[in-house]
């Protein structure tokens, strides 16, 4: 792992493929601005084999005018290369289905079309000056004696980069490394790791493979994607930073910015305990847990929450001590006495079980009335 390694954001393409979610034109160009800005190096911003309006979307993207580079989907399909080239890309992704299944199910071709097929709409894209990566699609449950024939054949055509996608989320990160690490010794040609969220391990997987050799990671805002999503772009690049010793130069600070507009765009509201990002992952409450943070914020918080955009809370419920009132009561100042903190800790945790959920400022007020008489 280097600070060489290149993030590829797909929410515009993969994470608008996610059930019911749709952007408009606005805000596909507000978030490409949103990416560019905050240091996203590649972006696969949709399918221009969808037809015309599709296509004015990209154009619009292209004319932006972004440092990111902007490619796009498609199949491996000589008309869809068509549609890309008259958008004005330079670069090109071709999913490719290398899974049994998928070739049987999908394509209801077998292994030796798929790789004449692939092969030849290859030599299409690079006589037309395109950058082309080829997705592997469900490589995790292809044949691996077929995954590296289909991965030595991309490269003798000529191909740039080998995405190996987890379509299903089925690996863990053992496997993960296995693989990419097995191809990284019989390909010379960069890989891009591209996971699903089936079983909670697309971050773990995407760093996985980064460790084993895979240059590039795809991620999404959020996660966004089909079924249970992909790699959230905020998790895969605050784990590099934090866990693997990795900057990639990104703006963090920005990261509960775009992840709002993300989750107000797609309608997918962003769950309070979302890591990296979510609203009350620096919201304290038990009193143990209070102590330490205001002693010392990073005995029970791994980064500051300055560094994505968000503040810390000091919450007043159930499971709070004595401390953390004095401390909440003097920030609305208020100075409390020992016994004062104590009786107004005891009528907290009644209404908090009543209420099952921390107390705001003007109910800890009212608390305060009822105990000392007066504000």
């Amino acid at each position: 792992m280097n600070g060489d390694d290149v993030i590829n954001d797909t929410t515009l393409r993969d994470g608008e493929q996610a059930a019911g979610v749709v952007f408009r034109r606005d805000e596909k160009l507000h978030i490409a601005r949103l990416l560019d800005a905050i240091g996203v190096q590649e972006m696969e911003v949709g399918i221009p084999a969808m037809g015309e309006e599709e296509q004015e979307t990209i154009r619009a993207i292209l004319n932006l005018g972004l440092k990111a580079e902007i490619s796009t989907w498609n199949r491996a399909v000589i008309g869809d290369i068509n549609a890309s080239i008259d958008c004005g890309v330079g670069m090109v992704s071709i999913a490719v289905p290398v899974s049994d299944i998928q070739q049987k199910y999908v394509l209801n071709k077998d292994r030796k079309w798929v790789l004449e097929q692939t092969e030849k709409v290859i030599d299409y894209a690079k006589e037309h000056g395109l950058y082309v990566c080829v997705g592997a699609v469900d490589a995790s449950r292809s044949d691996e004696d077929y995954l590296m024939q289909f991965a030595r054949s991309l490269q003798d055509c000529g191909a740039d980069r080998l995405r190996f996608d987890d379509t299903v989320g089925i690996l863990d990160p053992f496997q993960t490394f296995a693989i990419i690490n097995k191809l990284r010794s019989r390909i010379k040609m960069d890989i891009e790791i591209h996971c699903h969220n089936d079983f909670g391990m697309a971050t773990a997987n995407t760093l996985a493979a980064i460790k084993a050799g895979a240059r590039y990671a795809s991620v999404t805002v959020n996660g966004i994607g089909e079924r249970t999503g992909n790699a959230p772009l905020e998790e895969v690049v605050m784990a590099l930073n934090h866990i693997e010793g990795v900057d990639l130069g990104f703006d963090t600070s920005r990261f509960r910015e775009i992840s709002e507009y993300v989750a107000n765009a797609s309608s997918r509201p962003i769950p309070v305990s979302k890591p990296i990002v979510g609203s009350d992952i620096f919201a304290h409450e038990s009193g143990v847990h209070v102590d330490g943070v205001l002693q010392n914020p990073r005995t029970y918080e791994p980064f500051p929450p300055c560094e994505v955009g968000l503040e810390r809370k000091i919450l007043i419920g159930k499971h709070s001590g004595s401390h953390a009132v004095r401390y909440v009561f003097e920030k609305m100042g208020i100075k409390l006495t020992e016994k004062a903190s104590r009786d107004i800790l005891g009528m907290v945790r009644i209404m908090a079980e009543n209420t099952k959920r921390a107390l705001s400022d003007d109910e800890l007020r009212e608390v305060y009335q009822k105990v000392c008489g007066s504000l």
